[in-house]
């Protein structure tokens, strides 16, 4: 027992002695790893991280930003809220190559033309990056992630500035055309963002914002020179593990836009037997204000009760008003007050307040709710002529 708790402690004091007992030889290189996408919605936008390699000295390491700190008190309001801590991490090359190859996930390395003290100072900045005490960094998807990070932390230690370059044919997009670019426009994932996130997000992004992105970090970089212009910032690019050809799981039949369509044919279908039959189902209007309302308090939280800088301004609370709670009391009545009439009125020109905004380009909405909204429209003009 005591010889395993020796060996334990002798592990433990090298790993956070590592950047002062080590020199990198000058057959050292450093590389940017770029891991593409999986099949998960975190997993979809892919991951970056640094390569550091001297087999001279044994190393062969990467270091990434993009770990979660499981350990933080209230892990899951912290992530809602947007105050939620990431790591750095730290892991044995071979381990980090054959996690991705499990998952089939294509790997990428591009070695920078680094001098032997560029080299150093990038491994001894990763190394008090590592340190318990500087481990944590607050993550924001757009602006400080473990893409971003990558390339702050190569601007820090190259001692000439790195210039980005536009690569050739570049075009530039919105952070949720970006995003669509990696989940699609018709899939959960991307309805879910299109409905949490807000206008703020339908700018365009600088050629620098666009690297929040794995994918971008690794064209960029492609691109960049250093000492002036005069030389590349990549010494050589290769490709470590292609993925195999994935099979398409996005199955129209269970799409958001066949579902909400069928859906909104249901509730179409219910209103169009309401009205044929001088009758009103309470219970669908019940179930659309009351998902609506909630919806609407959810987005104003997000909005105004987080620190996500993605959440502002989102005219989803055109459709989903959070008011709408108020109107399932008085739909329980066969003859409700005046006011209730006046209400639904304000919410069919919400519906064409937000049409205009997709329109004029304010907000890109998920394209999964054109059935929807539709079908509110339709709800309310008939509830306004039950209630006439």
């Amino acid at each position: 027992m005591k010889l395993k708790l020796l060996y334990l402690f002798t592990i433990l004091f090298m790993a956070d002695g590592f950047a002062q007992q080590i020199q990198l030889s000058p057959e050292a290189s450093v590389s940017v790893l770029t891991i593409g996408p999986g099949q998960s919605l975190n997993d979809a936008f892919g991951h970056n991280a640094f390569r550091i390699t001297d087999l001279n000295r044994g190393i062969d390491i990467v270091y990434g930003y993009g770990e979660y700190d499981f350990d933080t008190p209230n892990f899951y309001l912290k992530f809602a809220q947007g105050r939620l801590n990431y790591l750095i991490s730290r892991h044995n090359f071979r381990d980090f190559y054959n996690y991705y190859v499990s998952s089939n996930r294509t790997i990428k390395e591009q070695k920078l033309n680094f001098s032997e003290e560029e080299k150093q100072r990038l491994l001894d900045y990763l190394e008090n990056n590592y340190k318990p005490e500087n481990r944590k960094y607050l993550y924001d998807f757009f602006y400080d992630n473990c893409a971003t990070r990558i390339r702050d932390v190569a601007e820090v230690t190259s001692q000439t500035k790195i210039n980005f370059n536009l690569p050739n044919n570049f075009q530039p997009k919105t952070f949720r055309q970006l995003i669509h670019d990696h989940v699609g426009l018709n899939t959960w994932g991307s309805l879910g963002i299109d409905i949490a996130l807000g206008s703020v997000i339908d700018i365009t992004a600088t050629p620098n914002e666009h690297m929040f992105l794995p994918k971008y970090i690794n064209i960029f970089m492609a691109n960049a020179t250093i000492n002036g212009g005069s030389d590349s910032l990549i010494k050589s690019s290769s490709t470590l593990y292609e993925s195999s050809k994935k099979p398409n799981s996005n199955l129209f039949l269970l799409s958001p836009v066949f579902i909400l369509s069928l859906l909104s044919i249901i509730m179409l279908y219910i209103t169009y037997k309401d009205y044929k039959n001088k009758r009103r189902s309470k219970w669908l209007d019940i179930m659309m204000f009351s998902l609506t309302g909630i919806i609407g308090v959810l987005l104003l939280l997000l909005w105004f009760a987080t620190d996500h800088t993605a959440t502002a301004y989102n005219y989803n609370l055109l459709w989903a008003f959070p008011l709408n709670i108020i109107l399932i009391r008085p739909l329980l009545s066969n003859n409700p007050k005046n006011w209730v009439k006046g209400f639904l009125k304000f919410l069919l020109i919400m519906l064409c307040l937000l049409t205009m905004h997709w329109i004029i380009g304010v907000q890109v909405f998920a394209i999964g709710l054109i059935p929807v909204l539709i079908a509110f429209s339709i709800r309310y003009i008939f509830l306004l002529k039950c209630f006439n």
